[in-house]
């Protein structure tokens, strides 16, 4: 073990004495995971970063990439499932990096089945600064987000099902939804297409119906995928071509988006400008930005100045899972890295397989970023 890793080692375990302090219980989760959860939940476009293998049976496993699918899993397995639980972890995780090592160390904590989320979400910020703090830190720049306020947005727009998946799912890949308003904000003209009773038929259907009409066409033909793409991935692109082909989205909607995007600031300055567009272009909204107001309260409540808090609507962090709160912390001055970064994941315990929805949010705390740049506090204990 070198010296880099032992300091962090050393720094992480003090670091989850606090968390224990404050009620979290500790999880030591199976390094060796099944990787189908991790592919289905953050896509196969993390599969080259993982370190997979196959067992026996032919089931395909990992080394885990990070701990809070792990935990949630272990969770869910317990007899404390459905009710509020919390739990604090320290320990490797694996995943291809480019250069960097591909081991490294994670803490970080989860909190399962606790519907106060407003003051669970402030809770897991203000812990998130004390680990920063706990590492000699206080300098941080706070980054925050709420994707539950895009997806009360767009369902108060009422999209066609095919754009809404499109851009929810798009949401934290800013390059890709500003592309696809951009093309929300071109007509498409009567141009022939060889699919184009296809595409009439479609017209207006949501996503079973689609999936249902192209598994019919193409049992009948005899196949089962078409240039490698599956039923599913040729039924989303019919819907795409039937939705672009009835029009554009109106002009006033294209705007509404773009508005929603621009509003950044401080939290009570995006509150207010949040009301104003809900109020301008009569969207119902209001629950979205009262739960946002009211973790807001809570954060102040928890000590943390929400004048320092930088908030945007266009901020995410590239999950999918992510259902509301996001947040990251970072040296001053330092964005390229976060130190600590999280959220609240509300779908991800039912996408694991719960049969009912069990609210959820944690964070993971980067130990060897902390160590690297953190210097212990004069006065303080050492581990």
């Amino acid at each position: 073990m070198t010296s880099t890793t032992a300091g962090s080692a050393a720094w992480a375990d003090a670091l989850l004495k606090s968390f224990a302090q404050a009620g979290y219980a500790h999880a030591e989760p199976a390094i060796l995971q099944p990787a189908e959860p991790f592919l289905d939940l953050s896509g196969e476009d993390i599969r080259k970063s993982l370190y997979l293998t196959t067992d026996g049976s032919g089931e395909e496993l990992c080394l885990r990439p990070d701990l809070t699918i792990p935990v949630a899993r272990d969770y869910l397995a317990s007899s404390r499932a459905g009710q509020p639980a919390g739990f604090s972890y320290l320990g490797p995780v694996f995943r291809y990096r480019g250069g960097r090592p591909s081991e490294f160390l994670q803490a970080g904590i989860e909190s399962f089945g606790r519907q106060d989320r407003a003051a669970a979400d402030a809770e897991m910020l203000a812990l998130a600064l004390e680990a920063t703090a706990a590492f000699g830190l206080t300098d941080v720049e706070i980054k925050t987000g709420d994707v539950a306020l895009f997806n009360a947005l767009i369902d108060a727009l009422d999209l066609y099902p095919v754009w809404r998946r499109r851009l929810v799912k798009d949401f934290n890949r800013r390059i890709s939804l500003e592309q696809d308003i951009e093309q929300l904000t071109l007509a498409t003209g009567p141009d022939h297409n060889e699919y184009q009773g296809v595409l009439a038929a479609l017209a207006g259907s949501d996503r079973k119906a689609a999936l249902a009409l192209v598994t019919d066409l193409m049992s009948i033909a005899g196949t089962t995928n078409v240039g490698g793409r599956t039923v599913a991935e040729i039924a989303d692109r019919f819907l795409e071509q039937s939705t672009l082909k009835g029009g554009a989205l109106p002009s006033d909607a294209i705007a509404i988006i773009k508005r929603f995007l621009a509003i950044t600031g401080d939290p009570d300055d995006a509150i207010a400008q949040l009301r104003a567009l809900a109020g301008d272009a009569k969207l119902k909204i209001t629950a979205a930005i009262d739960q946002f107001e009211s973790r807001v309260g809570f954060m102040a409540a928890r000590g943390i100045d929400t004048r320092n808090t930088r908030f945007a609507t266009s901020f995410g962090r590239g999950l999918d899972y992510y259902t509301g709160f996001e947040f990251e912390l970072h040296r001053t001055g330092n964005g390229a890295e976060p130190l600590v970064a999280g959220g609240r994941y509300d779908g991800l315990m039912t996408q694991l397989g719960s049969g009912t929805p069990i609210p959820a949010v944690g964070f993971s705390v980067w130990v060897e970023t902390l160590t690297k740049l953190g210097k212990p506090i004069a006065g303080r204990r050492k581990p």
